[in-house]
């Protein structure tokens, strides 16, 4: 990516928002290729006056300004979007879209022409750069393209490459699972409080302990079950504790989350 290459953000919410942030703070990119637009003008207030980027005043532009266009919007707003991105749109701009369940396709149909166009499915753990975007390309889009796009979110954590058709799987697993391990979280902090537990030595337990299994996990040759072995003993805590998750089903009840969110991701693209 050139040094005068811009990028600009269509949406400045909590995602937009954990991008922006993680960019600037990996060094990897300078306040001053960063430009934003977005209809809520309080949104874009606090995003410009928190990080310091580039106002753009309308979509047209951002892509007047910015050859790098990052899709930030509600898929329930994105055709709006892509109804104004059509006038200005044009082959020199890479198109990056990060809504959950829109497919490139319609991307694609909806600016009425092959474009390079990018899926990504970040998390919000890109809030600290510890997040991973899974991506996949369209029919158009050159090497150059995709080294480009893993750059960005490579800024905020990991990324991986996948075929377009597993994305709804992605955005179930990874876009949602945040969501799904804070409230995991709140429970286990609510259950050290009624043991007697003051709730911010419980918070640091359950965040430091989760934290830590996190890493333990990423870094040990074990598989997840040689790790959950390793801690529980025969007639022990876990053991014990463990037991009832699995007379409550709780593989039943995450299999089902995780198959809620993927069918909201397909019923998204259908709209």
């Amino acid at each position: 990516m050139s040094e005068n290459q811009c990028i600009g953000f269509i949406g400045s919410g909590n995602m937009g928002t954990a991008l922006i942030k993680g960019m600037i703070q990996s060094k990897l990119f300078s306040k001053q290729q960063l430009f934003a637009f977005d209809k809520d003008d309080k949104s874009l207030k606090r995003a410009l006056d928190f990080f310091g980027l580039n106002r753009c005043n309308s979509i047209a532009e951002i892509m007047k300004s910015c050859s790098i266009v990052l899709l930030c919007v509600k898929p329930q707003n994105m055709q709006a979007a892509l109804d104004e991105i059509k006038m200005h749109v044009n082959e020199h701009h890479l198109i990056i879209s990060i809504a959950a369940g829109i497919t490139i396709e319609m991307i694609e149909s909806l600016l009425g022409r092959n474009m390079s166009v990018i899926r990504v499915m970040p998390n919000t753990p890109a809030l600290v750069q510890k997040g991973i975007s899974a991506l996949s390309a369209g029919g158009n889009v050159k090497p150059e393209d995709m080294r480009i796009a893993i750059k960005i979110f490579g800024a905020v954590g990991e990324t991986v490459e996948v075929d377009e058709s597993m994305m709804n799987a992605v955005t179930a697993l990874s876009g949602s699972g945040p969501g799904f391990v804070f409230r995991i979280m709140e429970c286990m902090v609510e259950s050290g409080v009624e043991l007697g537990l003051d709730r911010h030595v419980s918070q640091r337990l359950v965040v430091q302990t989760l934290l830590g299994s996190a890493c333990l996990a990423k870094n040990s040759d074990l598989s997840l079950s040689g790790l959950r072995e390793m801690v529980t003993s025969p007639g022990g805590t876990t053991s014990a504790g463990l037991s009832i998750f699995e007379q409550m089903g709780l593989e039943s009840i995450v299999r089902r989350a995780i198959d809620a969110a993927c069918n909201r991701s397909l019923d998204l693209g259908r709209k």
